[in-house]
């Protein structure tokens, strides 16, 4: 198993690995529909970063984090295959994203997700991830809010 860098070769693999769960437990949304069919223009290309997880080639896993005006980033888009799940592979992509941030000097790490994903919302807890007050978001399915403080 190794973590990379988003390269247009994973767009396929981005797109399908989010399509997947999204699909399974909610609707696709425009917001989804945005970064998913154009990963590298709304993301990387405006300061984000992108992890890509593979075993043996293959994607296995993804994440996200789009840059934010206070110069903290959003989680987004943190999936693993049916067949990785149970693996520690989204604690490694978390963890990615937490080194990432820190290692830029991001004051923080934002997400928005769904109170009944609750594999999900143990994760973001155990590390370190604390609730927030709700907030306008572009998400319908969006009823949890969390951030990490990295400072």
């Amino acid at each position: 198993m190794r973590i990379v860098d988003f390269e247009p070769r994973h767009a396929d693999a981005w797109r399908t690995l989010n399509e997947a769960w999204i699909g399974k437990h909610f609707v696709i949304e425009a917001k989804d529909r945005e970064v998913l069919d154009d990963p590298a223009g709304k993301i990387t290309a405006k300061g984000g970063h992108i992890f890509m997880a593979e075993l043996d080639g293959e994607a296995v896993g993804c994440v996200g984090l789009i840059a934010m005006a206070d110069g903290g980033f959003e989680v987004a888009k943190m999936t693993v295959t049916e067949a990785a799940r149970g693996t520690g592979l989204g604690r490694i992509l978390m963890q990615a994203c937490i080194d990432k941030g820190r290692a830029l000097g991001a004051p923080r790490l934002y997400l928005e997700t769904n109170s009944g994903l609750a594999p999900a919302l143990s994760l973001y807890r155990s590390m370190g991830f604390k609730d927030l007050p709700p907030t306008d978001t572009p998400y319908a399915r969006a009823d949890v809010f969390m951030e990490l403080a990295l400072g």
